[in-house]
């Protein structure tokens, strides 16, 4: 049997990882920020089929005698249930917008410099992927390249394959095939694209019973528009261009447009079940794991 040329590149990363090779610098880097963040299970701790004992339960009518655990009953009048923890694996899906806009930085060198959004948004995405493998669940990016699986050679492939995105277009829309029913995703973007492909791709997954989160990455310069005078604005492919000889008087506008935009990015979240919110380049990343991990916590409940 042939293998497709993804699967050749797939089965070689995987055999490096194997192999002890070199990790790439974005999983060092997403390592280390998971390593920030203590360890939790998404929801995953509750009763049900597994190998790890959870807790001592009393036994109701209808527990199987299988389930009786006599040793620890014989230390009381009651009979006690050995629960276990439910293992069964989650999918996790990570979308990761890879449009030119994402490549802006506002402090792009020095002393100052800030990370690209595509940088901390991938760094996010792979931090978060390295919890939830080591959790047992099974992580994979929207789209064919790297669907969900489970183990530490695919944060590997996670890596490479985030590390080797670079879209052409000025802004990404949610890739959304590849999600199972009733799975997880995770999007990271500045949304600066149609607000309507992203209602549409909220809309179908919600219909399929997926769950999830959307964290808009800013540069704080995309926030506080600190320009004035002549200034000539050009997004990051070359799209558009807009020149300007006051630009300070745009930016009670544009503030304005950025508050209503990001209103109805909560809104079509709150409509599908997901949560939102904001993250700026210049915030520790260690904020923005933090509140993801906790938000796919709460969802999973």
């Amino acid at each position: 049997m042939s293998l497709s040329p993804q699967d050749n590149a797939a089965l070689s990363l995987r055999r490096q990882a194997e192999e002890g090779a070199a990790l790439p610098a974005l999983l060092i880097a997403a390592e280390h920020l998971a390593a920030t963040v203590q360890m939790g299970g998404h929801g995953r701790r509750r009763a049900g089929p597994g190998e790890e004992f959870w807790q001592y339960r009393p036994a109701h009518s209808g527990d199987a005698a299988r389930f009786v655990d006599w040793r620890r009953s014989a230390r009381s009048d009651a009979q006690f249930v050995r629960d276990r923890e439910w293992q069964l694996a989650q999918s996790l899906h990570l979308w990761v917008d890879d449009a030119a806009s994402m490549r802006f930085s506002g402090a792009p060198s020095g002393r100052h410099a800030r990370p690209t959004k595509a940088g901390r948004a991938q760094v996010l995405a792979l931090a978060l992927a390295v919890l939830a493998i080591r959790a047992g669940e099974r992580v994979g990016l929207t789209g064919p390249l790297a669907p969900p699986r489970p183990g530490r050679a695919q944060l590997v492939t996670l890596a490479s394959v985030l590390a080797s995105d670079a879209g052409a277009t000025d802004y990404g829309a949610p890739e959304v095939t590849g999600i199972a029913a009733q799975a997880r995703a995770v999007f990271l973007s500045d949304f600066f694209g149609d607000l309507g492909a992203i209602e549409r791709a909220l809309g179908a997954l919600a219909d399929r019973g997926v769950s999830g989160v959307m964290v808009q990455v800013l540069d704080p310069a995309e926030e506080d528009f600190p320009f004035d005078g002549r200034t000539i604005f050009e997004s990051m492919a070359g799209g558009l261009r807009h020149e300007t000889r006051e630009a300070g008087d745009l930016r009670a506008r544009y503030v304005a447009r950025l508050a209503e935009r990001r209103a109805r990015l909560a809104d079509l979240a709150l409509k599908a079940g997901w949560q939102f919110s904001t993250h700026h380049t210049g915030a520790p990343a260690q904020a923005a794991l933090l509140w993801l991990h906790g938000a796919l916590e709460r969802g999973a409940r």
